[in-house]
C-alpha cells in the first residue's frame, strides 16, 4: 500500500483487552512504509507495556500530558503537529465519550484536539456497551466533527458474549486507514509541478541560488498523486526522494527549468509553480574558474532577469489553471496578491520565509491561500499536512471555475 510509504501514524492506544493488537498494528503500517509513534492512555498501560510498544515502534512512547521529559523531545503541541493521520485502536467507550465533550484532561484527547490531521477511531467495547444509547450520541457527535468511525466488527467478544463491538483487524484498519490518503479529487489531471532551487552559473565552481530545499513542492508531487493525478515534477537542483508514481525531470537553471515545462505544459490542465526560481543570472558566465589573485579584492558580476515561468504559463491561451508560490519576508499577503494580479494567477500561496521555523528548510509551513475575490489563511502544519489541505482546495477552487 504505497499511499502509506512516508506517513506519520500516531496510534493512540486506551484502557481495553484489544489493546494488545497495537503491537501488530504497529507492524503492520511499518510494512506498509508508514513511521508510526505511540501514546498511551494510563488504563491501555495495564493491557500492554509502553516497553513493548517502544521497541516495536522504535520511539519512545508518550503516556503523561505533563511529561517534563516528553514535553523537552516532543512535546504535546509537536506530536500534534507531527502527524498525518491520528488512529486511536481501540477506542474505549470512556475515550469516545471524553472526545466527544471535547474533554482534554490527558494525552490523547489534548493531541486530538489540537491537531489539524485527520482522526480515525476504531472502537472495541463490551456490544452492550456499543448499542447503548449515550455510545450512539457519542458516535454521531464524533461523525458530525468530521471524525472516522472505522467499525466495530461483530463477532465473539472477550467477555463471552457475541455481537457488535470487536476492534477490526489490522489489515482491515490499514486499508481504511491507507484510503484516507487516496481521495481522488484530481482523478483525470495531469499535473505538472515545479519544485526546489535553481542555480545560475557564474564560473564552473561558483553559482547563484537560494534556500530553498523543495520540500513544499515534493511533498505537494506525492499529495497530487494521490488525488489521483498523473503528475511531472521539474525539480531544480535537491536531494530529495521522488514521490512514488511522479515523473522527475532535473533542471538546473532557470532556462532549463523554462523549457522543461513549456514542452509539457500544453498537456496539463493543472500547474503549480512551487520552485524558488532566481529572479537574475549573470549575462556571461565564464568558461573557466575565476581566479582571486587575478580579479582582486573586489570581483563585479552583471546579472541578466530570468523570464519569469509563472507568468509565461498563465499567458498561454486556453493554458492550465495556474497556480504560484510566493515566498516574501514582509508586507507578505500585499506582496504576494501583487503577484497574484501581476501575473493573472489563479491562485497563489503566500508565505512569509523570514520565520525560519517555517521557512525554506523547515518540515513546516503556515501559509495563506489567496485568490482573486479571497484570502484564507491556514494553521500551522507539516509541509505533507499541508499539501494535501492545499490539493483539496485546488479542486474546489478549480471546480468552481
Amino acid at each position: 500500500m504505497n499511499t502509506l510509504t512516508n506517513k506519520r501514524i500516531l496510534l493512540g492506544i486506551t484502557g481495553g483487552i484489544a489493546a494488545y493488537k497495537g503491537a501488530e498494528i504497529i507492524r503492520r503500517f511499518q510494512d506498509a512504509g508508514a513511521e508510526v509513534r505511540v501514546v498511551m492512555t494510563r488504563a491501555a498501560c495495564e493491557f500492554i507495556t509502553p516497553l513493548t510498544m517502544q521497541a516495536l515502534s522504535g520511539h519512545p512512547v508518550h503516556v503523561d500530558l505533563l511529561d517534563t521529559d516528553a514535553e523537552a523531545a516532543m512535546g504535546h503541541i509537536e506530536l500534534a503537529r507531527w502527524a498525518d493521520l491520528v488512529l486511536v485502536a481501540p477506542a474505549t467507550a470512556d475515550f469516545m465519550a471524553r472526545l466527544a465533550n471535547g474533554r482534554g484532561d490527558d494525552l490523547l484527547t489534548t493531541l486530538c484536539l489540537a491537531t489539524v490531521a485527520p482522526i480515525a477511531l476504531a472502537p472495541a467495547m463490551n456490544q452492550a456497551m456499543w448499542l447503548n444509547k449515550a455510545t450512539s450520541k457519542n458516535e454521531a457527535d464524533l461523525k458530525d466533527r468530521g471524525i472516522l468511525i472505522f467499525g466495530p466488527g461483530e463477532g465473539l467478544q472477550a467477555c463471552g458474549d457475541t455481537g457488535p463491538g470487536r476492534l477490526l483487524d489490522p489489515e482491515q484498519l490499514l486499508q481504511h486507514c491507507s484510503e484516507q490518503f487516496s481521495s481522488g479529487v484530481l482523478s483525470g489531471y495531469n499535473v505538472v509541478i515545479t519544485a526546489g532551487p535553481t542555480q545560475e552559473a557564474i564560473d564552473p565552481v561558483r553559482y547563484i541560488s537560494n534556500h530553498s530545499s523543495g520540500k513544499q513542492g515534493f511533498a505537494l508531487a506525492e499529495a497530487t498523486v494521490e488525488a489521483g493525478a498523473k503528475v511531472t515534477l521539474v525539480s531544480g537542483p535537491s536531494q530529495l526522494t521522488t514521490p512514488d508514481r511522479v515523473e522527475r525531470i532535473d533542471v538546473v537553471s532557470a532556462l532549463e527549468m523554462l523549457e522543461a515545462v513549456m514542452e509539457r505544459v500544453a498537456t496539463c490542465n493543472l500547474f503549480i509553480g512551487v520552485a524558488a526560481v532566481a529572479d537574475y543570472r549573470p549575462i556571461d558566465p565564464k568558461a573557466h574558474k575565476i581566479k582571486k589573485d587575478i580579479s582582486g579584492d573586489n570581483l563585479t558580476i552583471h546579472l541578466i532577469k530570468n523570464p519569469d515561468i509563472l507568468a509565461a504559463v498563465a499567458a498561454l491561451k486556453d493554458g492550465p489553471f495556474t497556480i504560484g508560490f510566493a515566498a516574501e519576508t514582509q508586507d507578505v499577503i500585499r506582496h504576494a496578491r501583487e503577484k497574484l494580479e501581476r501575473k493573472n494567477l489563479d491562485l497563489i500561496i503566500a508565505n512569509d520565509v523570514s520565520d525560519v521555523s517555517i521557512g525554506f528548510n523547515s518540515d513546516e509551513n503556515r501559509t495563506t491561500v489567496i485568490s482573486k475575490t479571497e484570502t484564507k489563511p491556514l494553521p500551522l502544519m507539516s509541509k505533507h499536512q499541508l499539501a494535501r489541505k492545499l490539493v483539496k482546495m485546488f479542486a474546489e477552487y478549480i471546480e468552481k471555475r
